[in-house]
């Protein structure tokens, strides 16, 4: 059905066509009826399929990544479609409008997208609201960041509001420190800066009854010497996992023409170029630190690019731009796929 509805959406802006999609599905499922239908489609269960991943149960490995339910509007909507997980956010702790539009291009060439958001969003509070509110018990992760007029100096402020805030009402913490798309904000993942963030997230954590799964959401474009700094850090520190990775702004190899890589200019790219250098970075990691969690995010357009993943050494896997190429269809056969290798 969605392949059938793409070539419309495609001829909207990828925000308006975004608005259009969660729209639809919020009135199919107020529909009598709507609900059943939308699971009987896209939702795949088998016990086989659970995951216990940093103290939490999973009801399959696929989640929906960052930034496509910014706001926490979506969660209730989205359970029906098959997600073990839903990762909100990037949240901040002041509403901002981000970056000018246009600020988000599809490169169908190239099955990707270019974003350069920059953390548009309404708010830490706002969102809480939200979460207050929902009916579904998916698993929630709180994606968290800060604000584009807060110096890096102040940023442990902005994380630690955050955090402060979700605490109760999200199941596990993502520190984004990677988006290509606030000023400066990839200079946190300086071992330094990086070590004293996370070390005062952990702090903190440790100070509650019952401690949240905290993780790194890193580049996919740091080098081996970057890399091993954020495995010491997250050994040193004991950190729950990693999210590998976040979009590129590597553009070599693209099919797309290159004027118009140009003319659209900064941003994030996400799709199926960022595959390969996603997952060599997923192997490195795995390699050099054999026991910590991974969620692997980045180019997952197909059932096999799920399994690839997985085998490579990730615990969960992530899709984003998959689904905009793809449609929700996507989730059910990757849960079909990782059931033929269990």
């Amino acid at each position: 059905m969605y392949q059938l509805l793409k070539p419309i959406l495609f001829l909207f802006t990828p925000e308006k066509a975004h608005k259009i999609t969660t729209g639809l599905l919020h009135f199919i499922l107020k529909l009598p009826f709507g609900g059943s239908m939308i699971r009987s489609m896209f939702n795949f269960q088998d016990q086989r399929l659970e995951r216990e991943v940093f103290g939490l149960k999973f009801k399959n490995p696929v989640g929906l990544a960052a930034g496509f339910d910014k706001n926490a509007e979506l969660i209730d909507d989205f359970s029906n479609l098959g997600f073990g997980f839903i990762e909100i956010g990037t949240l901040t702790p002041k509403a901002q409008p981000g970056n000018p539009q246009p600020r988000l291009f599809r490169l169908p060439k190239d099955e990707a997208l270019i974003n350069r958001m920059g953390f548009n969003n309404d708010g830490v509070d706002e969102a809480i609201e939200r979460l207050k509110n929902r009916k579904s018990n998916i698993i929630v992760g709180g994606n968290i960041g800060k604000n584009k007029v807060t110096p890096n100096e102040n940023a442990l402020d902005d994380y630690l509001i955050c955090f402060e805030k979700l605490y109760p009402y999200v199941d596990y913490f993502v520190v984004n420190v990677s988006s290509p798309n606030t000023p400066g904000l990839r200079e946190l993942q300086e071992k330094e800066p990086l070590k004293k963030l996370l070390k005062a997230l952990q702090d903190e954590n440790k100070q509650r009854e019952a401690k949240k799964p905290i993780l790194l959401k890193i580049a996919p474009d740091l080098t081996e010497s970057q890399l091993d700094d954020i495995i010491a850090i997250t050994k040193e520190l004991s950190l729950d996992g990693l999210i590998v990775s976040n979009t590129t702004i590597d553009r070599s190899g693209l099919k797309t023409d290159i004027k118009k890589i140009e003319s659209i200019g900064a941003g994030g790219l996400s799709g199926k170029p960022v595959y390969e250098k996603s997952n060599s970075v997923l192997k490195y990691i795995r390699r050099h630190h054999p026991t910590v969690h991974i969620i692997a995010v980045g180019g997952v357009h197909s059932a096999q690019d799920a399994v690839d993943k997985i085998q490579a050494g990730a615990n969960l896997v992530q899709i984003y731009t998959g689904l905009v190429y793809e449609g929700p269809a996507l989730i059910k056969r990757i849960n079909k796929e990782l059931l033929k290798h269990v």
